[in-house]
């Protein structure tokens, strides 16, 4: 069933072409869309604006003729003109009725699959071999978890690839470390965290120091010739490693469908720029290997070059060093050339913090002269601050393990649950808390806008009041509540749902609209969409819930209000399961 706003477009279309506009419709009609203020209607459109103009008009003089060619018969009341001329629809109570009707009994809630599904590769969490997993992986791993899940749903084929972090100078850097300060009662105590200690402890001295700088790159020579002592320390690095963050992984319910390091891309590094070169998209330039720009751009969108004092200077992207070695540069286009070719990708998402904004330009621009056809796209995401508005620093050591996040939410969750419900089994606390802590992590960071800065809070993460995943959760657990206590299963039909009550219309209009706005998270990537319609679908339910009693109520108000519940109870437990919340059925 198309939803509201799909109808109505269709009406407004077949108006415009009764009044002769065809031509003006496809240059410039917008689409119906929610209302921002639902005080004036539903929904809103302002095509007459748009389009008086081309027609030599006025606009609502425009908006007046279409409202008179428009037929909105068993749809929506009779349109209304509004400021300059836009155009507002209020759905009648019909419409909405047989909505809700419908979608009590449709298992995808309204949503239908994408008309052209895609083979959807997304690079999301990637982290580093020998370095516990912290805090700044949150936003990579949790927004790319519900971009796959929404893209899963809505029909795309999708890859969720965990590229990590296993090869180059880092590692040089650790195998030096183990060889020359290991703890060994500290390894064996805490692996991972003797393993970051090292690197900290060794990148520190080889920024400072020339000589142990080029026992390092020694180290990173010999592992990628294949010696045979760091060829065994570094698999064990990675097991640690992988063993810690699928721990993590398993927690927070997320799964990869390909785990390859940039160890795996290694063997295809001399011959990717040997054809560079041979192309002529590569030269020599001082001794390294760098791809320049060619001009075929404005110099304002060519990430390979940068102004200075008013000159327009080269910012090349280089692909092999003075000493022959390869870089992050070298391995992301090769990966490329894997994921197009080998994994027959359409599309491929970076979900990578906007501090690597700069990399990827200038790898897709790479990819474009290469004239690969497959879309690429650098979600880029915002910084996770601490309490001074500062980003953590990685290399200070001041950056909490996320299992140590994950660990202190379940257990301030775990207050709460012992504060509301304190007769419930000791076995059924913890699980419940852990679902809510993990749940809390998630949707503070899913309601955010993507490319925003935010500074992590404790208190208003948990907090039972606000745009938080308890509040939400606790929503859903109400829903659930009323069906703890019917003795039968309710039976729907167009006959017995009658919408009579603003507080029912609200809640109504609002699960109407969830079909409109799952497929909007991914046209820009944006979670924040669905984590802002759950939170205000949360606040109309707890409106409705306590305006309007529901088992008490006569019919046929009793029924209407239990499908409302059901409903509701069906979307919030969806619309969290696309952010990777799972909520609990009591609280």
């Amino acid at each position: 069933m198309a939803t509201f706003s799909e109808q109505l477009t269709q009406r407004l279309a077949t108006a415009l072409a009764d009044l002769g506009h065809e031509n003006a419709q496809q240059k410039s009609l917008p689409s119906v869309t929610a209302a921002a203020d639902t005080r004036f209607g539903d929904y809103q459109t302002n095509a007459a604006m748009a389009m008086a103009k081309p027609l030599g008009l006025n606009p609502r003089e425009l908006a007046s003729q279409i409202i008179e060619k428009m037929d909105v018969s068993g749809l929506c009341e009779t349109p209304e003109i509004a400021g300059p001329g836009f155009i507002n629809f209020r759905i009648c109570a019909q419409a909405i009725a047989a909505r809700i009707n419908n979608l009590t009994g449709d298992e995808r809630l309204g949503i239908k699959t994408a008309l052209s599904p895609k083979r959807l590769l997304i690079d999301f969490s990637s982290p580093n071999v020998a370095k516990p997993m912290h805090i700044g992986h949150i936003r990579s791993t949790i927004i790319g978890d519900c971009l796959a899940r929404t893209a899963r749903f809505l029909g795309h084929e999708v890859i969720a690839d965990n590229h990590i972090g296993d090869w180059g100078t880092p590692m040089g850097q650790v195998l030096y470390g183990w060889k020359n300060h290991l703890n060994e009662a500290d390894f064996a105590d805490n692996p991972i965290r003797e393993l970051l200690r090292l690197y900290q402890l060794v990148k520190q001295q080889s920024d400072t120091d020339p000589a142990i700088a080029a026992q390092c790159l020694e180290e990173t020579v010999q592992l990628q010739s294949g010696n045979p002592e760091n060829l065994s320390l570094w698999k064990e690095f990675i097991e640690i490693t992988m063993s810690g963050a699928e721990d993590i992984y398993r927690r927070l319910n997320i799964h990869f469908d390909t785990t390859l390091g940039e160890s795996f891309y290694d063997p295809h590094l001399k011959p990717l720029v040997e054809k560079l070169l041979k192309e002529g998209i590569a030269e020599e330039s001082d001794g390294a290997i760098c791809i320049f720009s060619n001009n075929e751009l404005e110099p304002k969108q060519d990430p390979l070059l940068v102004q200075r004092d008013g000159e327009w200077l080269p910012a090349p992207c280089m692909v092999r060093k003075k000493d022959g070695g390869f870089n992050y540069a070298t391995t992301d286009i090769a990966t490329i050339d894997y994921r197009v070719n080998e994994q027959k990708a359409d599309e491929i998402l970076y979900v990578v913090d906007d501090r690597q904004s700069l990399h990827f330009r200038q790898l897709f621009e790479v990819a474009r002269r290469r004239k690969i056809s497959t879309s690429l796209r650098h979600v880029a995401f915002g910084k996770i601050l601490g309490d001074d508005r500062k980003p953590f620093k990685t290399r200070e050591g001041t950056v909490p393990a996320l299992g140590d996040v994950l660990n202190e939410a379940v257990d301030r969750a775990r207050r709460i649950v012992d504060e509301k419900n304190s007769s419930l089994p000791e076995e059924e606390k913890q699980e419940i808390a852990e679902k809510i802590g993990i749940g809390a992590v998630k949707y503070a960071e899913l309601s955010q806008a993507r490319s925003s800065d935010y500074v992590f809070s404790w208190e208003k993460m948990l907090a039972l009041q606000g745009n938080t995943a308890p509040y939400m959760i606790n929503a859903y657990v109400r829903t659930r509540s009323i069906f703890r206590k019917l003795e039968t299963t309710p039976q729907y039909s167009l006959e017995n749902i009658v919408i009579s009550e603003e507080a029912e219309r609200i809640i109504a209009m609002k699960l109407c609209q969830y079909a409109e706005v799952v497929p909007q998270v991914l046209v820009d990537y944006r979670p924040n969409l669905l984590a802002t319609y759950l939170y205000e679908l949360a606040q109309n339910f707890h409106s409705f819930y306590e305006q309007c009693p529901v088992l008490s109520a006569s019919e046929p108000a009793r029924c209407t209000r239990i499908a409302l519940c059901d409903t509701a109870s069906k979307v919030l437990r969806h619309g969290l399961s696309l952010l990777g919340i799972c909520p609990p059925e009591r609280m």
